[in-house]
């Protein structure tokens, strides 16, 4: 089908969908590299109204990559919500924006709609939106996942506690998640991003983590991001696997490219269900994704970017995962070249991931060629947690020396939860108060008790 839409006499034409999607796009370097973005201003407003105009069930009938050559448009179809699209669809793409700003949009409504909307339709919707919009609307949006805990409660935010180490040893590791604890970090898991994919190094680096929590019984979860291979290898051999990550994107091709699909996915979900480590709840999957990943891989059709993001989203929605995580800021300027790109990235992923129901975190980060600094991380920081963002992450001293990026620090949480007066997942504030472990600061209420507490932990 061929769009249209005329501005000061020039008919601007878009020829497909995919086109008007790529050309309605707010700016950003990932589509200007991929000579899909719109040529200038006008043109991009002529993609946006043209885009409003367009009824939401028209995704249905022009898939942006054709059914017969992607696994995930084959997901996205063949799982769509009949019953849960019904009540939008009859909205064009400007009135389901309409619809969503509405007061008829509540928790309750959204969480009705959110397998019945596809992620072609949410990132058009969200392409019409300004930040405000984006910001407005995810903070409707609830999403509760569990495992030891329970994450995405209203008036919390949790914060995963990342205590990588450059050369993955067990010490250093261990002082990070002793530094992160002491900060009241670590309820959406304690997670590490090796350094190796080595299975003679993640095994203990899982042994580890299991050790920690098991000794100090803190309710929360532990996971290697390794890859969903190795991990299925652990798994087999015993090791105490909580949470299976896996770095994802939005088309086959580029699933491909990291070296997993949809059935590798679906063993390793099974494989950890298969281990009941849970207390509280059966959510067993965590996903990394990054808006310019399917492009880095040329894997994109001619998709914009942000679209390709939104059908990640798809990937993991089949899952149910504990966690999602766009890692926004950290592929580099090449995809998103600056402050104003990465905040206007880190809105759009925050709002697409939990409009289609995902417990959608955001690392906050930057690379360090990349034209952002940490006042815009600041920013990005602020306006996700007044969207109501579902976890951040919590890195010594903000400065990721794994993957070579700024991130968010375990203060960074604490200004965040004093500011808007933010909870943590309650099994894990009840276990701090059980540690002694109270105020804003999060100093021991017992000084005494730090040398026991750091003991036991670096034993």
């Amino acid at each position: 089908m061929i769009y249209r839409h005329t501005i000061n006499s020039t008919a601007y034409v878009f020829p497909n969908l995919r086109d008007l999607l790529a050309k309605a796009t707010p700016a950003r370097s990932g589509d200007r590299r991929a000579g899909i973005a719109a040529d200038g201003t006008e043109q991009m407003i002529a993609a946006r109204f043209a885009l409003a105009d367009v009824p939401l069930r028209q995704f249905l009938n022009e898939p942006v990559i054709p059914y017969e050559d992607d696994e995930i448009t084959r997901l996205i179809l063949d799982s769509h919500d009949v019953a849960g699209f019904v009540p939008m669809s009859s909205l064009t793409v400007g009135g389901f924006r309409d619809w969503l700003l509405s007061d008829a949009a509540t928790a309750d409504t959204l969480r009705k709609i959110s397998r019945g909307v596809t992620p072609e339709m949410v990132a058009a919707v969200s392409k019409l939106m300004r930040n405000q919009d984006l910001i407005v609307v995810a903070r409707k949006c609830e999403v509760m996942t569990s495992f030891r805990n329970t994450i995405g409660l209203p008036g919390r935010m949790s914060a995963r506690l990342q205590p990588s180490h450059s050369h993955d040893d067990a010490r250093g590791t261990a002082a990070s998640i002793l530094d992160g604890l002491l900060l009241g970090s670590g309820d959406a898991c304690i997670s590490i991003n090796p350094a190796s994919d080595d299975p003679q190094v993640v095994g203990p680096l899982l042994r580890t983590l299991d050790d920690v929590i098991m000794r100090l019984q803190i309710p929360t979860q532990a996971c290697v991001l390794t890859h969903v291979a190795t991990t299925l290898g652990l798994i087999e051999q015993g090791l105490p696997v909580d949470l299976v990550f896996q770095s994802i994107a939005g088309t086959e091709a580029a699933n491909r490219s990291f070296g997993v699909d949809l059935s590798i996915l679906t063993e390793a979900r099974e494989a950890a269900l298969s281990l009941s480590r849970g207390t509280v709840g059966d959510n067993v999957m965590y996903f990394g994704t990054g808006q310019g990943s399917a492009l880095l891989a040329k894997a994109h059709h001619q998709v914009d970017q942000q679209t390709c993001e939104a059908r990640a989203y798809a990937v993991a929605r089949a899952f149910d995962p504990l966690l999602v995580n766009s890692v926004v800021g950290f592929i580099g300027p090449e995809y998103l070249a600056d402050g104003k790109e990465i905040i206007r990235a880190g809105l759009e992923d925050h709002f697409c991931g939990k409009l289609l129901g995902l417990p959608l975190g955001v690392d906050v980060c930057y690379s360090s060629h990349a034209e952002a600094d940490r006042d815009d991380m600041d920013n990005l920081l602020t306006l996700l947690a007044a969207a109501g963002v579902t976890f951040i992450m919590g890195v010594p001293g903000a400065d990721d020396v794994t993957l070579n990026h700024q991130s968010t620090s375990f203060r960074d949480a604490l200004y965040i939860r004093d500011l808007f007066g933010l909870k943590r997942a309650p099994e894990f504030d009840d276990w701090l108060t059980r540690a002694g472990l109270t105020g804003q600061d999060l100093r021991l209420a017992d000084a005494g008790l730090l040398p026991e507490f750091a003991s036991r932990l670096l034993a």
